[in-house]
């Protein structure tokens, strides 16, 4: 199905279907064949989708290079922190006639994160509990300088999607849970001129090799899900938003 929203089309059909007895929808964000960059992503109609054919907790894994040495590709992420270095991007609900303004204090779910690390750990992911990811606006990688700046700030892994994605969930009450599938080192490792900076045929080569083992976590990870919910981001939402 593929809902009508007031932002346009989202990115893809939206595919209902169950996993260990649970309803689960699935919406690719960069389409069907990926034929979307991340700075042209209708992020609001994408989350806007979800929310209408019933979503209110939304998993969303997705590609990022490690920052540090010890966040090694393969690895998992669950992220609990981001910085938003994207530009232009429409991220808001709230574009008036009333002003609103909404807590992005924490932007992940904790509940969510939680049992996202625990699937990761039983089913033999080598998985980081907690991480801030640095989101760039793409599609270019990352300059060695703007790297190292990166480092110095302590942040752990980049991303080109995790804003506004997580914001917008926020905005509409949902759930959100960011599982970061390490993909390469930014642009290397910094004093190891052995490892070469991040490739696209890199990533894609991760990925492939990681396909199975993110299925098996999420297979794991969905039953394990609370049901009713026991986090507040429901209550961090915007009212006219989240609903009850």
């Amino acid at each position: 199905m593929r809902p009508h929203t007031p932002y346009g089309p989202p990115s893809a059909p939206v595919a209902v279907g169950h996993v260990g007895g649970r309803s689960v929808a699935f919406l690719p964000r960069h389409g069907v064949a990926h034929e979307w960059p991340p700075h042209r992503v209708n992020y609001r109609a994408n989350l806007w989708a979800l929310r209408e054919v019933g979503v209110r907790r939304v998993i969303a894994p997705c590609a990022v290079g490690s920052l540090r040495p010890d966040v090694q590709p393969g690895d998992v992420v669950v992220l609990d922190q981001l910085v938003d270095r994207t530009r232009g991007r429409p991220d808001t609900y709230l574009d008036g006639p009333i002003a609103g303004h909404v807590s992005f204090a924490d932007p992940y779910c904790p509940e969510l994160g939680a049992v996202l690390a625990g699937a990761a750990e039983a089913t033999g992911c080598r998985v980081h509990r907690g991480g801030t990811v640095v989101v760039v606006q793409g599609p270019r990688f990352s300059t060695r300088a703007e790297s190292r700046w990166f480092r110095s700030l302590g942040w752990d892994v980049v991303n080109m999607t995790q804003y506004p994605e997580a914001y917008l969930a926020r905005e509409l009450g949902m759930c959100y849970a960011g599982l970061a599938v390490v993909t390469d080192y930014d642009t290397g490792v910094e004093g190891d001129e052995s490892v070469p900076p991040v490739s696209l045929g890199t990533v894609l080569a991760v990925l492939a090799a990681n396909v199975d083992a993110t299925r098996h976590l999420l297979d794991a990870a969905v039953p394990a899900i609370p049901d009713p919910a026991g986090c507040g981001c429901r209550a961090l939402g915007w009212p006219a938003l989240a609903g009850p």
